[in-house]
């Protein structure tokens, strides 16, 4: 019975691992795609235009594309950090509101596909829903989930620095929002780096502090009488 519980245990590790190393990987991608988008797309003002504007002619394919790969990235790293976590870390409103992001990222990228030759008048609409829900609810992953670190000792030395560009996510969101005079391309591309930034630093957490014998292991049936203590 120990035995299967500590296959078990590894096989758990091993997926949360590779949950990891596959975020880091997606997240990685999708910034240099980003940044290689601001040089590729010349008919476009990268200070002004906001990164939505690119989901369109040249290369809009590839963008939408990529936002579904990072939406999907988003979910299965939101789990496997659940896994990963003790017990008064885990948190199932903040893997909700991973998914419910990763939701709209993907309503974003699905919805500027199609329905703005279909039903014209309701795609903006359908685009300002699924945008808004994406970067609403993941900064509040973000946020929640670097503040429950600390209730983990593996991770408690991992609060300082996600909370820091949790936070300075936040600040550059609300400047995106709340000042007029903020140049909306540049303002929301930063917001959108420190965000996938942060799923990139915390995937390789998970992905790589495995070999260094540091990350936390996954719970395993030998501790299938601890209950979560969910938030």
């Amino acid at each position: 019975m120990m035995e299967t519980g500590t296959r078990d245990g590894e096989g758990q590790a091993a997926w949360i691992a590779a949950a990891g190393r596959l975020a880091a990987i997606v997240g990685s991608a999708f910034l240099a795609w980003v940044v290689a988008l601001q040089f590729m797309r010349d008919d476009l003002a990268w200070v002004d235009a906001q990164l939505s504007l690119y989901l369109h002619g040249p290369y809009g394919l590839g963008l939408r594309t990529a936002y579904c790969l990072m939406a999907a990235a988003m979910a299965v790293v939101a789990l496997a950090l659940q896994q990963a976590l003790q017990a008064g870390a885990r948190s199932r409103t903040v893997l909700g509101l991973f998914w419910c992001a990763a939701l709209g990222l993907g309503g974003v990228a699905i919805g500027d596909s199609w329905l703005p030759d279909l039903a014209p008048d309701v795609a903006p609409l359908v685009h300002l829903l699924s945008a808004q829900t994406a970067f609403l609810c993941v900064i509040a992953a973000v946020l929640l989930q670097s503040w429950w670190f600390r209730h983990d000792p593996r991770w408690r030395d991992r609060f300082g620095p996600a909370f820091a560009v949790g936070v300075l996510a936040f600040a550059v969101l609300a400047w995106n929002a709340g000042v007029r005079s903020a140049p909306r391309g540049l303002s929301q591309k930063l917001a959108i780096v420190l965000i996938v930034g942060w799923l990139v630093m915390v995937g390789a957490w998970l992905g790589w502090r495995n070999r260094a014998g540091a990350a936390p292991q996954a719970t395993s049936r030998d501790n299938a009488d601890v209950q979560p203590e969910e938030h």
